[in-house]
């Protein structure tokens, strides 16, 4: 009988990728990829967005703050495997237009993600904030208030 082996942190991370990507609208965090406890933080927002635990409440927000970005590119500039096989931690930059706006920027990033039996359990990412809010043309702590 053969065995199925669960997908690599850096198999998940390539599948992220190419759903920032998509034309039909980007996703950061594909709902499939998502263990039910995952823990997604990002200390470097503003209060009120920095830590989601469970998938359901990270897609919950999710679907609150639809992006108002259509990304044309994803660029990675490091990715490091780590001496645990669960993590990557992965420095990108994406690139894209404000729908809203028409303006163009660029932003870095820099993640740890950790997979377990093919789920993404933890993602951290600490965000370029002034140039997402220079892009948005809003001030920093409006990027965790709802547009709705």
């Amino acid at each position: 009988m053969p065995s199925t082996t669960a997908a690599t942190p850096l198999e998940i991370y390539r599948q992220m990728q190419q759903a920032v990507l998509r034309e039909d609208g980007p996703t950061l965090l594909p709902a499939e990829l998502l263990a039910d406890d995952i823990v997604v933080e990002t200390p470097f927002s503003p209060p009120g967005a920095r830590r989601f635990e469970g998938r359901t409440e990270w897609l919950e927000f999710y679907a609150s703050r639809p992006l108002p970005f259509r990304f044309e590119a994803f660029r990675e500039l490091s990715t490091l495997a780590t001496a645990d096989p669960e993590v990557l931690v992965v420095e990108y930059e994406l690139t894209g237009t404000v729908t809203t706006t028409g303006l163009s920027g660029s932003a870095a990033f820099i993640a740890v993600l950790r997979v377990r039996d093919g789920k993404i359990v933890l993602w951290r990412e600490y965000q370029d904030l002034p140039a997402i809010s220079r892009a948005l043309s809003l001030p920093p702590e409006d990027l965790s208030r709802s547009p709705r």
